[in-house]
């Protein structure tokens, strides 16, 4: 037997989870670095995978099976394709500095013994979502990747109701009110997807007769299984539903700014730079590979609600008050971008919604924790009590810069490759479309360049004068993800040769070719 790579992967940050949250209550300093070292070792088992993994063999690599639950058919199935890949990857990258970035966040506060926080309950939660999102992108079997795709909101109920902002530090019942809150906002809006999906799984495996991806998609291609075209729409939307939530596409979007705003902002990076992933990558490999007729059937509606997550979540950022929630609006803006790549059903498209999803968690992962230092310095969000910290923290203004550059996908940075090649392939076969979704880059400018003029520029504020620069352990933060965004940048090579070929295999699902381009003909 080889050696099961993927779930070793995702079992250590299991184990250290358990580990982290058996740490003795005293021993708070202990319970971090232990967290630190099992994320460390995750990121190299990642990157294990990524090496091993070849972009020209087999579709699935790496691959696992044992029966679970034999009586239905259910098995404890993995292997990655590129797609999966790149976004174990991109988990495996993050958690390290969202560890970092929340080294205090959960540390007891001497002004009240109400607000006593389990130090080691934070870092161990911070393990198991990442060990859950993890095994999601590698699960084949439909019925494991639903386990996962709902355990998941357990820890991170738990994150966002009981790790606020301490934004909020002097009041404490109000916000302890609004995590609440936003918690189960969060916990609700998903669990009411996630119940549609577990009817769809059903129903596909009454017509399917077990839960395996490649068995289904083998007997699909040879002609054994037969779905009628209502059954399979009615399938296809009851899984997109549960990821559109998760996603979060409008109008299923609502929760995020509530969970982002009240969340810490590690605990918001984790949101909507890894957990939200999970919903747009399961569009790739379940609604199109599973429903191909009915992902073609509902791509006008799709790409439509993906138009207007783009130019709704830019318009409601523009008009944000409060940092974080800027933030949020974007992220509802950038997730559609990156519906709108996988539903254009080109392969531009789609590979630049594939790295669309890495890039967006990289570069809001950079905004959002300098955001997070900038606040807890200052102890608000709210924008208007900045002004002028370039004066008095300088290289903390010059990384939220690069980090605002990052989101409005400047070119150079990261996000301008896969936003590029959305917008192409969008355009090659929907232009209408794609001429509205540029909309959303020149409100991106504006609310990104005007988020940095009200905050670091102008006169210096009172209340910022005595603001500190970027220490030691946040600059080991946020230099090394600024690397990155400038690296993929300029030489995206190293993600577009594993995802392509898993986009194309994709596109064979669906049976679509990419339109041919329209030439005039020489007079």
């Amino acid at each position: 037997m080889s050696f099961p790579l993927l779930t070793v992967t995702a079992a250590v940050p299991a184990v250290g989870a358990i580990l982290t949250a058996a740490v003795p209550a005293a021993r708070r300093t202990a319970a971090k670095w232990l967290a630190l070292l099992v994320s460390l070792a995750t990121l190299v088992l990642a990157a294990v995978v990524f090496v091993r993994f070849e972009p020209g063999g087999e579709r699935y690599q790496l691959t696992e099976s044992h029966s679970w639950i034999k009586d239905f058919g259910v098995r404890y199935e993995l292997g990655v394709d590129g797609i999966g890949v790149a976004l174990i990857a991109l988990t495996a990258l993050l958690i390290p500095f969202i560890v970092l970035a929340g080294w205090h966040d959960a540390d007891p506060l001497e002004t009240s013994s109400k607000r006593w926080r389990p130090t080691q309950g934070f870092f161990a939660l911070i393990l198991m979502v990442e060990a859950m999102v993890i095994l999601s992108f590698e699960a084949t079997d439909v019925f494991l990747f639903y386990i996962l795709f709902e355990a998941m909101l357990i820890p991170m109920y738990f994150l966002i109701g009981g790790f606020g902002d301490r934004a909020h530090a002097g009041s404490d019942e109000n916000a302890a009110a609004q995590r609440s809150y936003a918690a189960v906002k969060f916990l609700l809006y998903n669990l009411v997807g996630g119940l549609i999906m577990l009817a769809a799984v059903i129903g596909l495996y009454v017509v399917a007769g077990n839960f395996s991806l490649t068995e289904i998609a083998e007997a699909r291609a040879n002609g054994s299984l037969e779905m009628a075209t209502s059954t399979e729409r009615w399938l296809f939307l009851g899984f997109f539903f549960a990821f559109a939530v998760k996603a979060p596409l409008w109008p299923l979007h609502t929760w995020l700014p509530n969970a982002m705003g009240e969340a810490t902002a590690p605990v918001a990076v984790l949101i909507t730079a890894v957990v939200d992933k999970v919903g747009t990558f399961a569009m790739l490999r379940f609604c199109l590979g599973l429903f191909p007729e009915a992902s073609k059937w509902a791509t006008p509606a799709i790409v439509v609600l993906a138009l207007i997550s783009i130019v709704y979540g830019a318009l409601l950022a523009v008009g944000q008050r409060d940092i974080k929630r800027l933030v949020a609006y974007a992220s509802i803006s950038h997730f559609g971008f990156i519906v709108l790549g996988i539903f254009a059903m080109t392969t531009q498209g789609q590979s630049g919604a594939t790295l669309y999803m890495v890039n967006h968690g990289i570069s809001t992962a950079a905004l959002m924790l300098v955001a997070g230092f900038l606040i807890s310095r200052r102890g608000s969000r709210l924008i208007a009590d900045y002004g002028g910290v370039q004066k008095v923290a300088p290289v903390l203004a010059g990384t939220f810069l690069i980090g605002g550059l990052a989101t409005l996908s400047l070119p150079g940075l990261a996000p301008f490759v896969s936003e590029f090649l959305v917008l192409v392939g969008t355009y090659a076969r929907y232009p209408v479309a794609g001429v509205i979704a540029t909309t959303g880059i020149v409100l991106a400018a504006l609310y990104t360049l005007v988020l940095y003029q009200r905050t670091m520029t102008g006169p210096v504020k009172e209340e910022v004068r005595e603001l500190p620069d970027l220490r030691v352990r946040e600059l080991a933060v946020v230099v090394p993800l600024i690397a990155v965004l400038i690296f993929l940048g300029v030489f995206p090579k190293p993600l577009t040769d594993v995802v392509n070929p898993a986009v194309q295999h994709t596109m064979s699902d669906v049976q679509q070719k990419d339109p041919t381009p329209e030439v005039e003909a020489a007079k």
